[in-house]
């Protein structure tokens, strides 16, 4: 297990035990992170009369500068405001450890606890908290502090620069830092600090900022304030038509509301009947052993998939699905990406032919247990997320009556939009009631346990778009389970089989479609394949934010990987 970051002094303060600093004052942290960075960073007057107010961070620590933030956010917001915190961490610590921290101050117990349900983990990238009750999202990127900068596309309000001191921890007060907090800062934004080293001070004068020394908290003589020219301009949709009722669809109605929008659905036939209309559905992640940029946001899609499923109890089947090694080069593949930071520590775990033969009751090969994958029940999903419809199809989006229109239509969108290159993939899902199965495993193929019984397939048949049923579809279904459990597939052999088929949206690169389109105020969210309920929720989020004028919870590296002007250019193969 990994070693915490974090030690405790004996008089139960928090420590940093590899940069030998405090996370806070011993005197009253609360008090210094009032005084320092809400009063430094002119809050709460700052936000008045806003929308949207983002503030920026160097340092997430113990979350106690967000706790107070969200503490003083939640007193004095803006009707209809929406705070976006953008906060970097490179060594993180648990929950329980950010609880014990916080616990010496009553009036944040209800900020903390909503902070600790929804802790990041280790795993390197973006993890995004969603805090309905404090009308705030709060974006903890793990990893380098130059990358998460360099990564990041939006730009902040107030900036809280609160790193270790720079004696003790340089990286984080280089010009390089301070240079990108400059680039990443709105017209008039104000930042402001503990330390009033000269490094610090020239840095961010070169970056832009009109910088001032102020009285400091506690024993500490003086402190920074900085301010950048110009003026807070504010510009957002605030309704959002969404067309199409899937995955995509509804992740996306989820996410505009999320950010005080107001979403509108319209759906030519009816929830779930393209490809999202299945009994079940698998939500894990692509596995990519090149661990570079397509490995990290398949990753992190996968993490945040789970994370909103997990908030829809009702919808899960089963947690746990096992990758089996059908090739022999697949142990180690996946030993090499189980033991990457991509994925929380413990989540991948190889198990033997012995450990998988166990778990699935007839015997398997080696397999990838990846414990938090999921099993969920689309049906369910699509009623928690899509909220207000309307019945109808969707001929010219630039004559729908709204602020920004999201495209997520499947295989539909290439009538809407242009240049999006989709292809059709027929594919075909088999499944019988009253046969009792509950592990999950895929290999190529499938099988997952439904409500009451077993589902498994599914063919993949690029240009196809008849959804009509197939006996010999049902046969191709069986034998592909019987490559890998032919047990299961000898007991379904004779089994009355149900199915149904969908066209799928897919792309040439394999990778889905998120970003602008090429009409202004019109977004495209398609091209999952069979992937969709792993990445959609994530990649919603993303166009929501882009259509509403929200920070993004994708690197500007991922977004590029998504966007649909990959196909416009004439360089793509």
């Amino acid at each position: 297990m990994t070693r915490s970051p974090l030690d405790w002094t004996d008089e139960g303060q928090p420590r940093s035990r590899l940069f030998g600093d405090v996370y806070f004052s011993a005197e009253d942290g609360l008090a210094e992170t009032r005084a320092v960075f809400l009063e430094g960073c002119g809050l709460p007057g700052g936000w008045a009369g806003r929308r949207r107010f983002v503030v920026g961070e160097l340092g997430f620590g113990t979350g106690l500068n967000i706790a107070a933030l969200l503490e003083l956010w939640r007193r004095t917001r803006p009707a209809e405001g929406r705070l976006h915190v953008f906060t970097v961490e490179g060594y993180p610590i648990s929950a329980e450890e950010a609880a014990r921290a916080l616990a010496g101050w009553p009036e944040l117990a209800d900020v903390a606890k909503a902070l600790a349900s929804r802790w990041p983990g280790r795993a390197g990238g973006i993890h995004r908290m969603e805090l309905p009750d404090f009308a705030a999202v709060v974006d903890v990127s793990v990893g380098d502090v130059t990358e998460a900068l360099s990564g990041w596309t939006g730009r902040a309000d107030a900036w809280f620069l609160d790193g270790f001191s720079p004696a003790l921890n340089p990286q984080m007060w280089s010009d390089e830092v301070l240079a990108l907090v400059g680039a990443r800062s709105a017209p008039g934004a104000r930042a402001a600090t503990f330390t009033v080293a000269g490094q610090v001070r020239r840095g961010l004068a070169a970056a832009g900022f009109e910088v001032e020394k102020r009285p400091g908290f506690g024993r500490k003589r003086e402190r920074l304030e900085a301010r950048l020219p110009g003026q807070a301009r504010e510009a957002d949709a605030r309704r959002v038509a969404i067309i199409g009722a899937g995955v995509a669809g509804a992740a996306a109605a989820r996410a505009v509301r999320a950010l005080g929008g107001e979403a509108v659905v319209l759906e030519a036939e009816a929830p779930g009947s393209g490809g999202s209309g299945n009994p079940a559905a698998l939500v894990t992640p692509r596995l990519d052993a090149g661990l570079a940029a397509p490995a990290r946001l398949f990753a992190r899609a996968f993490a945040r998939a789970v994370a909103l499923y997990g908030e829809l109890p009702e919808a899960i089947v089963t947690t746990g699905v096992l990758q089996l090694a059908m090739m022999d080069r697949d142990p180690a593949r996946f030993a090499k990406i189980a033991s990457s930071d991509l994925f929380e520590p413990g989540s991948l775990n190889l198990l033997t032919s012995e450990q998988a033969t166990a778990r699935l009751s007839e015997p398997a090969p080696s397999a990838l247990d990846q414990r938090s994958a999921l099993v969920v029940e689309p049906a369910r999903v699509l009623e928690a997320w899509l909220g207000p419809m309307e019945r109808g199809a969707v001929a010219d989006v630039k004559a729908l009556d709204a602020d920004a229109v999201i495209v997520a239509a499947g295989l539909g969108a290439r009538e809407l939009l242009d240049g999006l290159s989709l292809q059709p993939v027929r594919g075909q899902a088999s499944w019988a009631a009253g046969v009792p199965w509950t592990a999950a495993a895929a290999w190529g193929g499938y099988v997952v346990p439904t409500r009451d019984g077993v589902l498994f397939g599914a063919t993949h048949d690029r240009d196809d778009v008849e959804t009509g049923l197939r006996p010999d579809d049902h046969a191709r279904n069986l034998a592909t389970l019987g490559r890998a459990l032919p047990g299961l597939a000898g007991r379904l052999a004779h089994a009355p089989l149900e199915g149904r088929a969908a066209v799928r949206a897919a792309t040439r690169d394999r990778l889905p479609i998120a970003g602008p389109a090429a009409t202004p105020g019109v977004f495209a969210l398609t091209g999952f394949g069979s992937r969709g309920f792993s990445m959609a929720p994530l990649l919603a989020e993303h166009v929501a934010a882009l259509a509403m004028g929200a920070p993004s919870p994708l690197t500007a590296e991922a977004q590029v990987l998504i966007d649909p002007a990959r196909f416009r250019s004439p360089e793509v193969p």
